[in-house]
């Protein structure tokens, strides 16, 4: 446990508090379901309830854009094809649905206001650091979903969040513990040590025969290979790109702008703030009672001349969400709140208070701060954006006829791209080579392509590839236009190479027969000193040093502290190896733990907060392998 908490916890005396944003990455599919030639399916079914291929689909592109935008990031496109990455995204999506089936059992809900807080926090639907709903339903357009999917999807990802952010509540860390961490996060060891350089290679172990080269790339025929690679034909379609020319005559505009005029009418707005009084989850009548005793008192203080409702509704209310903003919402429309909110709202006129109005979450205060009309947008207006809207809708109607041409040309004819490119007027390009891990740019960048170009169906049977989805109604088909073959390179195109390698490998056989030749003399009683073999070798002397230090060797700090107590009166020695052929001589002479005393009783009591929550999460963690056991769940990871 401790081990666990100090990976967490490495350097914590610099750590600083920090706030993690989720982003929800949201992926929309158009025509691609189109082009299936089987329906969507699931691959995994939790207690019942289905996660879809689209879940998985969606989840595997969150984790790789996580994944590539960390600055760390070592995987490249092929480890994301690999079965270990999809079966864990798979795992998560399972974990996700067993805590969403907990909460039904027990009856947990996300309420409304916790959705609207989430939403409202959301940077990219604020003006000025407010929440702006014009900015929301325009954000929520562009990407082609309604405000009652974004908002569900808002809601099941705080569904998930629910029962696991309640353990991690429950846990908690004694001074006790953290004491004991610290003395051992905050232990210092003093040692000594050599640093035996690999010695320089000798004029013997310099000459390399040929017999000597051509048998070490028998021997390792797979260490000096080709790859494996191909090019490919391909055609790509894309919505964005397609070439239309659509009628963009005043008349035409003007035709479409009397028949979605509904479109360009902005909703009235209210600019609204509220004082929550929450009550429990299947409250009683007498539940109901206090509550409402208690929200027409603040009601009352609301009401009252020089009333100051924002500093009541920091005194009173239960909306965490808004209660620090004065109990602003901000501006909300029709369908953002409850029907018996929105009802109230509709009777109230700017700067009245309303009467505590009760929905399913409890009694509300509602101040109605500020009104904005609705209105309709002139023709003269909006004449570009329906210009753009034509032209867009235009393209994604040329997108669906070619691209389900395309489609139906490339099954009946699976052996090349050309005929159908002719007919179809499109263009046939062309990749570079290319292997397994793909490409740094291009199309073979993509994980899918190289997926598909590697296929049974592609590369063996000769076939052109299903579409391949590359982004919202864009799509590519590709076939083999080349295949290159693993094969070993040419001797003489890697004899060099091959003869550096094992002067090197003799070079450090030696270098380790003589540091254990010194290691043995430092058991057996010889100082450090003494066994210094060559120029520049110096013992080296470190006391206090901590686990974060950074002054010494990573791998030998690593080591050290990894050394066994030296007993009393003695110490404890060690031959570590480093990187390069070196070897370190180590004497560990003193281990001091730390002393939590010297700890600022803030910085301890941050250190316990933190150690509460990853002991919560290994709880959460034993929760959910509780559920696994006694929940059906079933996969297909052929699916996947």
């Amino acid at each position: 446990m401790l081990q666990f908490i100090r990976n967490l916890f490495k350097n914590w005396i610099v750590i600083t508090i920090f706030g993690i944003v989720v982003a929800i990455a949201f992926l929309f599919f158009g025509v691609e379901g189109y082009f299936s030639q089987s329906n969507a399916t699931w691959v995994a079914k939790v207690g019942g309830h289905e996660v879809s291929q689209q879940d998985f689909t969606n989840a595997m592109n969150n984790a790789r854009a996580r994944q590539l935008n960390d600055p760390n990031n070592k995987m490249d496109a092929a480890d994301f094809q690999k079965p270990a990455f999809k079966q864990a995204i798979l795992g998560q999506l399972v974990d996700h649905q067993l805590l969403l089936n907990a909460n039904d059992e027990l009856g947990i809900k996300v309420p409304d206001a916790a959705v609207r807080a989430q939403i409202a926090a959301n940077p990219a639907f604020q003006v000025d650091g407010k929440f702006d709903p014009t900015v929301y339903v325009s954000a929520l357009s562009q990407q082609g979903i309604s405000a009652q999917q974004y908002q569900d999807d808002v809601r099941s990802n705080l569904a998930g969040q629910a029962l696991p952010a309640a353990i991690i509540d429950t846990a908690f860390a004694t001074k006790a513990e953290a004491e004991e961490f610290l003395r051992l996060q905050l232990q210092q060891r003093d040692f000594s040590y050599v640093d035996l350089a690999p010695p320089a290679p000798n004029a013997q172990e310099s000459q390399v025969s040929d017999a000597e080269v051509a048998a070490y790339y028998k021997q390792h025929p797979k260490d000096f290979m080709s790859p494996e690679q191909v090019s490919v034909h391909y055609i790509e379609l894309d919505a964005a790109t397609m070439k239309v020319t659509p009628d963009l005559s005043d008349k035409a505009l003007q035709a479409r702008y009397e028949k979605e005029k509904a479109n360009f009418v902005s909703p009235p707005q209210w600019n609204v703030a509220h004082i929550l009084i929450k009550l429990p989850a299947n409250a009683t009548a007498a539940q109901k009672q206090v509550a409402l005793k208690q929200a027409e008192h603040v009601d009352g203080l609301a009401k009252a001349p020089g009333a100051d409702f924002a500093a009541l509704a920091k005194q009173y209310s239960d909306d965490l969400g808004s209660k620090n903003q004065g109990g602003s919402l901000g501006w909300v429309q029709k369908g953002d709140a409850g029907p018996e909110f929105q009802a109230a709202l509709d009777k109230l006129q700017k700067g009245e208070v309303s009467a505590p109005v009760l929905t399913p979450e409890g009694y509300h205060i509602i101040d109605l701060l500020d009104v904005r009309a609705g209105h309709s947008e002139p023709f003269a207006q909006v004449r570009d954006q329906l210009a753009a809207e034509a032209t867009k809708n235009a393209r994604a109607d040329a997108y669906r006829d070619v691209g389900g041409k395309l489609t139906d040309m490339i099954y009946d004819d699976p052996t090349s791209l050309a005929p159908a490119a002719k007919k179809l007027g499109l263009t046939v390009q062309a990749t570079p080579l290319f292997s397994r891990d793909g490409a740094k740019e291009g199309l073979a960048a993509n994980p899918d392509v190289v997926k598909a170009a590697f296929s049974d169906t592609v590369l063996k049977q000769d076939n052109t590839s299903d579409p391949i989805n590359l982004g919202k109604d864009h799509i590519v088909v590709i076939h083999v236009a080349k295949h290159v073959a693993a094969a070993p390179k040419p001797l003489a195109e890697v004899a060099a190479q091959i003869k550096q390698i094992i002067i090197a490998e003799r070079a450090d056989a030696r270098a380790k027969t003589l540091a254990d030749a010194a290691f043995a003399k430092l058991q057996a009683g010889a100082k450090l000193d003494a066994l210094i073999t060559a120029p520049g070798q110096a013992v080296q002397q470190k006391t206090g040093v901590m686990r974060n230090d950074t002054t010494v060797d990573p791998e030998l700090l690593t080591a050290v502290f990894k050394l066994q107590h030296p007993a009393k009166d003695a110490v404890t020695r060690a031959l570590v190896p480093l990187a390069n052929g070196h070897f370190a001589l180590v004497v560990l002479s003193a281990v001091k733990p730390g002393d939590s005393s010297k700890v600022p009783a803030e910085a301890l009591g941050f250190l316990r907060e933190q150690m509460a929550r990853a002991y919560g999460e290994l709880d959460v963690m034993d929760y959910v392998e509780v559920l696994r056991k006694h929940a059906k769940i079933e996969t297909a990871p052929q699916r996947l």
